[in-house]
């Protein structure tokens, strides 16, 4: 056997084991296509698609650290507290207008060896369009620049329709109110009604509500306008007498300016007058200061402080220290 025969024999066997393998080999599947998450920015900003679906979500909420003062008699000192708050927002587009889901949970740690740590829905909601329904902070929740009003604010389990226009937006609402703790007691119903309009840099909403069960009502007007380097709002309520949404006085008028001292940088100065405060015969007033201090993006300080007045009891200021990383 000469050389070429070898080689000529070799190529030969080979091709042959080749052949044999190549039959025998196993082909890996395709990888399946990777979806990314897509950013949605039909409903401003930080929404983004749920992969395989056209809803969109947000995710934020705030981590704040307080402590609370006060030299009112029978009053702790100061208490410290954390909170930290999470919300998720779905929102997608409909044949009948713009579908949202709203979750906000709240955990509050008070102080742990006293079994004060709890967690709790603090609004939970759906909207359709102007339909809304769910609990959660009502339109009495709306106060003014500052922390020294004092004007309302609940939350319950309600049902709405809200028209909202270029520059006119009214609701009226629905509310389940648990005005009784005493087992057996019945629920009762309550009435909200809005008005808001914005005329340039001003606007000014109106609000009634009527508490079935107590049978009393309340109204209230709040205007707001930029002035100057800042914003200037006041607000007027009148009460019929003591009811679900408003029972802090017959009436009172309170008002606070804004001042934007630099981009990071406002100061709000308040104050507020009560007459037959709480019901009692007694007027009333507080006036304060609230200090707003952006450190970074995301992360904020709050200092505030008020005092306060009423006939027939000893004066005695409040006020709290805020820190606050929002995202």
């Amino acid at each position: 056997m000469n050389i070429k025969s070898l080689l000529l024999g070799s190529a030969a066997a080979l091709a042959a084991v080749s052949g044999a393998q190549a039959a025998d080999a196993i082909i890996a599947a395709e990888p399946e296509p990777m979806e990314y998450v897509r950013v949605c920015d039909a409903f401003g900003t930080g929404y983004f698609y749920i992969p395989g679906t056209e809803t969109c979500l947000k995710v934020g909420g705030y981590v704040r650290f307080q402590v609370n003062a006060t030299n009112l008699d029978g009053a702790r000192d100061w208490n410290a507290f954390t909170r930290g708050r999470l919300e998720v927002v779905s929102k997608s587009d409909t044949e009948l207008g713009e579908l949202t889901g709203f979750i906000a949970i709240h955990g509050q740690s008070d102080n742990q060896f006293t079994g004060e740590d709890n967690f709790y829905m603090d609004e939970v909601y759906l909207q359709l369009g102007g339909f809304k329904a769910g609990n959660y902070l009502n339109w009495w929740d709306k106060g003014i620049n500052g922390e020294t009003d004092q004007i309302g604010g609940s939350r319950q389990n309600s049902i709405a329709y809200i028209y909202t226009g270029d520059a006119f937006t009214a609701g009226i609402q629905l509310d389940e109110i648990q005005e009784s703790v005493v087992p057996g007691s019945d629920n009762d119903l309550g009435l909200e009604a809005i008005v808001t309009a914005s005329f340039g840099a001003a606007s000014i909403d109106l609000l009634g509500s009527y508490d079935f069960d107590a049978e009393e009502g309340a109204i209230r007007a709040l205007v707001s306008a930029e002035v100057g380097p800042g914003t200037l709002q006041a607000a007027g309520i009148w009460a019929s007498d003591v009811n679900y949404y408003y029972s802090g006085a017959e009436w009172t008028i309170a008002a606070s300016y804004a001042f934007k001292a630099t981009e990071k940088f406002t100061i709000t100065p308040g104050v507020q007058y009560f007459d037959n405060f709480l019901f009692s015969g007694d007027d009333a007033w507080r006036a304060g200061l609230t200090v707003d201090y952006a450190v970074t993006e995301g992360m904020a300080v709050k200092v505030t402080a008020n005092y306060n007045d009423r006939d027939g009891a000893d004066e005695f200021w409040d006020g709290f220290v805020r820190l606050q990383r929002s995202f």
